[in-house]
């Protein structure tokens, strides 16, 4: 009991998705990561607001997690909750996205399967991602901020990366209020 209260407020000694670190060069202000291929439990919406749609996407999550689902198993709660972003057409269009909970070990072989019709355990390929870790509490503004932050930094630095789909990344609950952290990921653009 006080392990899950402990989670939940402080984001302490939750599991995450295994990743390699490739070399950083001297003042690189990015990670590069090569995330190991993994099941994550998803849902996708359409929305022209982030906050909006991860929230929503959240709540439909956090349903999975504590029970709805087909096995009516409690999964424990993970980090990052992650959110591919699919930019819309243009400022006044919607982007989609897809919010996303990492499966526990546990689970990852055989995870259950989701009750909600909207939920769906997608699995991630290996992949490789640029990442600019930054903290505080994050908002659709500062994402946008850190997104091209990283992005300034891929052409300073000449590397070939993927325009969109990109990443945002969330590890700690609302409820814990310092040494927050956050993340923006772009794919690194496979060699044709």
């Amino acid at each position: 009991m006080l392990k899950a209260v402990g989670q939940a407020l402080f984001s302490s000694g939750l599991q995450n998705p295994k990743y390699t670190e490739g070399e950083k060069k001297e003042g690189q202000d990015y990670e590069i990561r090569t995330y190991l291929a993994t099941n994550w439990v998803s849902t996708t919406l359409s929305d022209m607001e982030w906050d909006a749609a991860l929230s929503a996407g959240f709540r439909k999550l956090f349903k999975y997690i504590q029970g709805n689902n087909q096995n009516k198993v409690k999964v424990e709660m993970t980090a990052p909750v992650s959110c591919r972003v699919d930019p819309g057409a243009g400022p006044a269009c919607e982007s989609q996205f897809t919010v996303s909970f990492y499966i526990p070990e546990e689970h990852q072989d055989a995870p259950p399967q989701p009750s909600d019709p909207d939920v769906f355990v997608e699995h991630r390929k290996e992949f490789t991602a640029y990442v600019r870790t930054y903290g505080g509490f994050s908002n659709e503004k500062i994402k946008r901020e850190e997104l091209l932050k990283l992005i300034e930094s891929l052409k300073r630095d000449a590397v070939q990366y993927v325009d969109h789909p990109f990443y945002v990344a969330g590890y700690d609950s609302p409820f814990k209020l310092t040494h927050r952290r956050n993340e923006v990921w772009i794919l690194k653009k496979e060699q044709e």
